[in-house]
């Protein structure tokens, strides 16, 4: 259940997140690598924002996500499902998730990693559009760059915030 009080908060963090949800997703399409920078950039602006933009107890309740996601993407990390650099990713990420939308969560995940490698595999086979992007390390790898799953999931989540929470 979204609350009025998440639908401001989602208007504090979207504009914030943004750039760093693209630069984060462009990096891991292009090079595969999702930048320790961007990581830290998305600790450094959330943290102190999510003290204002929420009650402090309810923001050091959601900084408990970080860890936790943190330590169920190493075990994907250690069973080859992800990089390490998409773990660090959605452990940072983390706070900006109430719990409370978890089945929400669930379900955009979902939704995001089946239309993130469909279309990642449809440009890979559209000579048109990959020529396009000719330098990309996600078009000759088998792994599949997570870091645009991760940035869809952290951006549609805010906008259903945004626009659903009111």
């Amino acid at each position: 259940m979204i609350t009025v009080q998440m639908a401001s908060t989602g208007w504090w963090f979207l504009p914030v997140v943004l750039p760093i949800a693209i630069w984060a997703a462009w990096s891991d399409l292009a090079r595969m690598k999702i930048p320790n920078l961007a990581v830290l950039a998305l600790l450094i602006t959330t943290i102190p924002l999510g003290f204002l933009a929420m009650p402090a107890m309810d923001w050091l309740f959601r900084l408990i996500n970080a860890p936790v996601i943190l330590a169920i993407c190493y075990v994907f990390f250690a069973a080859g499902a992800m990089g390490a650099g998409d773990a660090k990713y959605a452990a940072a990420a983390a706070p900006l998730f109430d719990r409370q939308d978890l089945p929400l969560i669930i379900i955009l995940t979902t939704a995001t990693l089946l239309a993130g490698f469909t279309l990642h595999r449809a440009v890979l086979h559209t000579p048109a559009l990959r020529a396009r992007m000719p330098d990309w390390h996600s078009w000759e790898r088998k792994d599949f760059p997570m870091g645009l799953v991760i940035s869809g999931i952290i951006l549609f989540y805010l906008l259903i915030v945004v626009i659903y929470g009111r």
